[in-house]
């Protein structure tokens, strides 16, 4: 079954210690970072992050959708995030920014846009430990999932395949139990999931419908 990560972008800011600990038994939390520049929008940074990190034994998995992003890479493993992924689109010197990454000994993502073509990532998969596709444009909560990801899924999928090394295969972006089935056909491996989960009274059965949803059917 697919990791699910929930996002904690999704959950009441005014109480995120407390909104972490209903989804405690998931074992990655999402957390994206947004700067107002790279995308127009802004969310939180290390100090929150590091003041979570005592509060939560999940895999912190933090997305940074900020311009430039290699000023704050260290900043970033010192407040005790296990994974850090960037954009593809917003980095010209990808290469060392992912050696940067696994230097802090932190796990190495790339995310794309929904424009972006994959084979954008083409020179770095031997380098990455995480793939995350954005299947609604990055910036904002609540967007309805594109359909047209799929097939990108897909061949980051087959690429994945050829490396023949482990990499996580994310989706991000309007996951549900409608659209889950989809991608995990595709071949994603993890999905974040914000609304769908947060945005339920019962989050431990939210986590476990996407699972439900994302299994594959057996006649």
């Amino acid at each position: 079954m697919p990791i699910i990560a929930p996002s904690l972008l999704a959950a009441d800011f005014s109480n995120l210690r407390h909104e972490m600990s209903t989804v405690a038994d998931a074992p990655w939390l999402h957390l994206d970072v947004m700067d107002g520049h790279f995308v127009p929008n802004i969310s939180f940074g290390m100090p929150v992050i590091k003041a979570l990190r005592p509060h939560s034994q999940a895999k912190f998995d933090a997305h940074l959708m900020i311009e430039p992003v290699d000023p704050f890479l260290e900043a970033m493993a010192q407040a005790g995030v296990d994974h850090i992924t960037v954009h593809v689109e917003g980095n010209p010197h990808l290469h060392r920014t992912l050696q940067t990454i696994h230097a802090l000994g932190c796990k190495a993502g790339v995310a794309i846009c929904p424009a972006t073509p994959p084979e954008a990532l083409s020179e770095v998969m031997d380098m990455v430990d995480i793939i995350l596709v954005m299947s609604v444009n990055p910036g904002f909560g609540g967007q309805k999932f594109l359909h047209s990801q799929v097939a990108k899924i897909r061949t980051l999928a087959g690429m994945i395949r050829q490396t023949g090394r482990e990499i996580v295969l994310a989706v991000d972006g309007g996951i549900d139990i409608h659209t889950a089935p989809l991608v995990t056909e595709a071949g994603a491996t993890m999905l974040v999931a914000g609304s769908s989960i947060f945005g339920q009274e019962d989050r431990k059965g939210a986590i476990a419908a996407l699972q439900a949803a994302s299994r594959p059917v057996r006649g």
